[in-house]
């Protein structure tokens, strides 16, 4: 399933998003000295690497060149035992559905217990404002569910589990060493600062507002300021941008305003994700624009 879903979005989506500013994804490269990023069309894979230790954050799509864009970070696919998910569309699991090329088949997978419940099939994943059920995802790694705040220990790094529900009902957000923030599709970064994601594509865009708030909170308690780190749209660690209009959801439906002159056309091109930029420098955080 995951490769046919994933060429169908690579079509379809492509179509529906163009020009409308809405995904603005990271080439492949660092971000900093720990956290490395890998391209696949509008989507980014996550690497964080310590003490000889590297855990991946999502699997992306099924996708043909994920090998060949980790050797230009000098990362081995059969090196990977740990993989956290933050949730299970296409985009974030394809390369460990059972039908993919098996780079990560002996990874242990990180899921919330309830967005397991999509993969057991007690669920089923609705999109386009719930008119469309996605097909079940099956995957043959093991897995290790997860509870809203718990505390994993992967060989020196730390991780906290965050539940944030809206865009699946178990998403899942990884706090790891207090100092990164993994949010896949919990938020949004706009051109002048960061929205509940993508309103056709959540199963609750209520909620998914009221998780971003709570979210925004739990940081504050806690007195961090993390690098916050999106699947689809970059990083930044300007805390006030990340949260300025979390009671707002992105819109799927029309070009996004104000204007982002950095946002691609298409983000399914990737012509400038190149071998030699990947080799060169840090990527650079969002930029806002007014």
């Amino acid at each position: 399933m995951s490769k046919k879903a994933s060429n169908f979005q690579k079509k379809v989506m492509s179509l529906g998003y163009r020009g409308k500013e809405i995904f603005k994804p990271l080439n492949t490269g660092r971000i900093d000295d720990n956290v490395a990023c890998v391209r696949e069309w509008i989507a980014n894979i996550f690497f964080y690497t310590k003490n000889g230790t590297t855990i991946m954050i999502d699997a992306g799509y099924n996708y043909d060149r994920l090998k060949e864009k980790m050797s230009w970070l000098e990362i081995e696919p059969s090196s990977i035992r740990h993989i956290l998910i933050t949730h299970q569309d296409t985009d974030h699991v394809g390369a460990v559905e059972a039908d993919s090329d098996g780079l990560f088949k002996n990874a242990t997978l990180y899921l919330s217990e309830i967005e397991n419940r999509y993969l057991t099939g007690e669920k089923r994943r609705k999109v386009i404002f719930g008119l469309y059920k996605l097909p079940m995802v099956k995957s043959d790694n093991r897995r290790v569910l997860l509870q809203d705040g718990q505390i994993l220990n992967i060989g020196s790094i730390r991780v906290e589990c965050i539940l944030v529900p809206g865009h699946t009902w178990g998403h899942m957000v990884y706090l790891i060493d207090n100092e990164y923030l993994f949010t896949g599709d919990t938020i949004w970064f706009g051109a002048n600062g960061g929205y509940s994601f993508i309103n056709s594509l959540a199963e609750d865009n209520e909620l998914a507002k009221k998780s971003l708030a709570e979210l925004e909170q739990k940081l504050k308690r806690k007195g961090l300021s993390p690098k916050v780190i999106t699947s689809h749209t970059g990083w930044t660690d300007d805390f006030e941008f990340v949260f300025r209009h979390k009671d707002k959801v992105c819109n799927s439906m029309k070009k996004q305003k104000p204007h982002d002159p950095n946002a691609p056309y298409d983000g399914y091109v990737e012509d400038d994700d190149t071998e030699q930029n990947a080799r060169i420098g840090f990527l650079h955080k969002v930029v806002p624009v007014e």
